[in-house]
């Protein structure tokens, strides 16, 4: 792929607007061109009826000077155009020392996300059976399935970077997803539920086998709720289900693991760095390279290598995900968590996929250790207060757990709690970690960025639960 031509620019070009950009006395700079190209089609009472499609391009310019970053954007890509960006994001500096350009050198790495067939490529034909497919077999799985919505997303991004450094980046990034959505429908009361799944793939990760799951995750989730009711309330055991149960993981922890919430101080984790933060069995990584998922990245927003991040590593905190400002101020390299939404914003620290190691338990073990519990198998949203961790979660369905073992079906179900106390109170943690595969987005500072996440079985000594009085 000739990005230079793709974007209709050249290294001439690129050196005149970062000379621009440094022109203030700024410390450093960097272009970030983007194509992206949209499409979704939607299904509904059997029939497609709706269909999506958009393109974004341009380039965003970020100066920073110290702590301090100026940005500025624009569609237009004309060095005329990008030299004034270059001008406005350059006022963030007031120095008359200027730092040189460097010499343009690619730089490549891996390719985590690699595709047999691009998005491009893919026509709306062959697009729709699928969806038809999906919907057949959603009201073939259960009798009492009076509706079905599905919708269908996939996303190319060309991305090409290049930074005052002299790196010159470039990236082609992959989405596809599907959202299934199911009612049902018994003596007279409907409930609804939802299966997804979502990577860094092409079309052919909706395989046979994919499809199935979906329709039968989406009817089973939906049915196994006319048998929920709310638990009473009260303080208790909970146990969280291998899986999408790693979005409390996420947003509880997760969040306060950000750079810039501990450089500024308003994370609780500011003064924990290599201090036990939970038992020894308790590991969590942030990690940008595990193949084909949708928090995945060959390289960050900022031109940096995506690694591996252990930000618990046996109950000691050891990293928090940095991005090039925190990392200076922290006197360490970046992480590869430099990350933004599109080329109209610049990027902050930000997850990718974010999930716990295995521990030494098992999950029956851990249920078989529960006297009077909940089990917590999905969640649908939550709030969360970064700086002291304080969060809300709603659990859409688990079980309560009454002498060891799982009984009556709850759904509706609030969790309360705080996320280092919940992450000091894991006592028990399983070996059947899941990495889920759903469509999440991380929302920060009013950008959201496509992340994954996951979870083995854990056990929390005590949480609030919300349910009847």
């Amino acid at each position: 792929m000739d990005y230079y031509n793709h974007f209709g620019i050249t290294n001439s070009d690129i050196q005149i607007v970062i000379a621009e950009a440094l022109s203030r006395g700024g410390d450093y700079c960097d272009i970030y061109f983007q194509h992206k190209i949209s499409n979704s089609i939607g299904l509904e009472d059997k029939s497609v009826n709706r269909a999506y499609s958009n393109v974004d391009f341009g380039v965003g310019i970020r100066v920073l000077k110290g702590d301090q970053t100026g940005y500025s954007f624009t569609e237009e890509m004309t060095v005329k155009a990008m030299k004034s960006a270059a001008k406005t994001a350059a006022n963030i500096a007031k120095d008359s020392r200027t730092i040189p350009p460097q010499q343009l050198k690619v730089h490549s790495g891996p390719d985590y996300y690699p595709v047999q067939t691009r998005w491009e490529d893919v026509s709306v034909d062959q697009k729709i059976p699928l969806l038809h497919l999906i919907n057949e077999k959603v009201f073939a799985k259960d009798q009492r399935i009076i509706k079905s919505n599905i919708m269908f997303s996939d996303e190319t991004s060309y991305i090409f970077l290049a930074t005052s450094e002299g790196k010159i980046i470039s990236d082609y990034q992959p989405m596809g997803s599907v959202y299934v959505t199911a009612t049902a429908e018994q003596n007279g009361r409907r409930e609804q539920n939802y299966a997804n799944l979502a990577g860094r793939k092409g079309i052919e990760f909706l395989t046979a086998a994919a499809i199935d799951k979906l329709a039968t995750d989406a009817v089973q989730k939906t049915v196994e709720l006319f048998e929920a009711e709310k638990p009473r309330a009260g303080e208790m055991e909970v146990v969280l289900a291998a899986g999408s149960s790693g979005i409390l993981l996420h947003e509880a922890i997760g969040h306060g693991m950000e750079a810039d919430f501990n450089r500024k101080g308003t994370s609780i984790f500011a003064d924990k760095m290599n201090k036990p933060v939970a038992e020894k069995f308790v590991s969590i990584l942030d990690d940008g390279t595990n193949p084909g998922y949708r928090g995945s990245i060959n390289v960050d927003d900022e031109g940096n290598d995506t690694e591996k991040t252990f930000l618990i590593k046996d109950g000691i905190l050891r990293s928090y995900m940095h991005d090039r400002i925190s990392a200076r101020f922290y006197k360490v390299k970046p992480t590869g968590n430099g990350r933004r939404q599109s080329f109209r914003y610049a990027p902050l620290p930000r997850m990718r996929n974010t999930y716990m190691l295995p521990g030494p338990h098992k999950k029956e073990e851990i249920i078989r250790s529960v006297k009077n519990g909940l089990y917590a198998e999905s969640f649908t949203n939550g709030q969360v207060f970064i700086g002291a961790g304080d969060f809300t979660f709603y659990v859409k369905f688990g079980y309560m757990i009454e002498d060891g073992k799982l009984t009556k079906p709850v759904k509706d179900v609030n969790i309360i709690g705080n996320g280092p106390e919940v992450l000091k109170n894991i006592i028990m943690v399983a070996d059947d970690f899941i990495m889920d595969e759903g469509g999440w987005t991380c929302g920060k500072d009013g950008q959201g960025v496509p992340v994954s996440l996951g979870l083995p079985t854990v056990k929390v000594s005590r949480i609030t639960v919300g349910g009847k009085s």
